[in-house]
This record gives C-alpha cells, sequence and structure tokens, in this order.
C-alpha cells in the first residue's frame, strides 16, 4: 500500500465518490468535479487518482451492468470504504484545526 495521506486531488475525487453514491464512476466523477471546481478535471487523471486511491484501500469498486449508452459496456463503480471515510474525517479535522488557527485579520479586506 503506498502513502496514507491524501493528496489535494485524491481528497476531491473521494468526496465526489461519496457525492454520488452509487453512481460513482470516472466520466461521472470527472464532470462533477469539473462542475464544482470549474476546472477541468479529466478522465484519465481522475481514473488515476482512483486507482490510487484503491491502492491505498479508500475506495472499493465493483462492475455495474452493461449499458447501452456504453456501447455494451460495463461502468466500473465506486464507493467509499471504512479506510476512506476515516481518511476523509482525518483530513477535514487537520484543515479544520489550521483554518482555527489562522488571524481573522488576515481576511479584513477581501
Amino acid at each position: 500500500m503506498k502513502g496514507t495521506n491524501l493528496g489535494e486531488f485524491e481528497e476531491l475525487v473521494l468526496l465526489t465518490v461519496g457525492i454520488l453514491n452509487e453512481e460513482a464512476y470516472s466520466i461521472a466523477i470527472s464532470n462533477e468535479i469539473s462542475k464544482i471546481t470549474r476546472r477541468n478535471a479529466s478522465f484519465a487523471v481522475v481514473h488515476s487518482a482512483l486507482n490510487r486511491l484503491e491502492e491505498k484501500g479508500y475506495v472499493d469498486s465493483k462492475l455495474g451492468g452493461a449499458t447501452k449508452e456504453r456501447g455494451g459496456r460495463s461502468k466500473r463503480l465506486f464507493t467509499i470504504s471504512s479506510a476512506g471515510k476515516k481518511a476523509l474525517l482525518r483530513t477535514k479535522e487537520q484543515r479544520d484545526e489550521l483554518w482555527s488557527m489562522i488571524p481573522k485579520l488576515i481576511f479584513k479586506n477581501i
């Protein structure tokens, strides 16, 4: 297993898997990240992140049914594993702690 820390993009992908729940597959994840962040999240980059997350044990995958729209090909559906949920919570706690330490004056003139 690779390192257990979540990279920024891996965190986005993992959160999006949670948002999409039963419909989390590479293209849907890519589209959702692009919509929310307004930045291009290519299918290849999302697919690579999903593979890393699966190697870390943060997502599980299974093949869904074949669809006519996909030319008879199956979707690879992803769900967050228990370890993935713990990693997300740990990352959120770390970010919340860091945010709480920033003096409010820093954002005064924004």
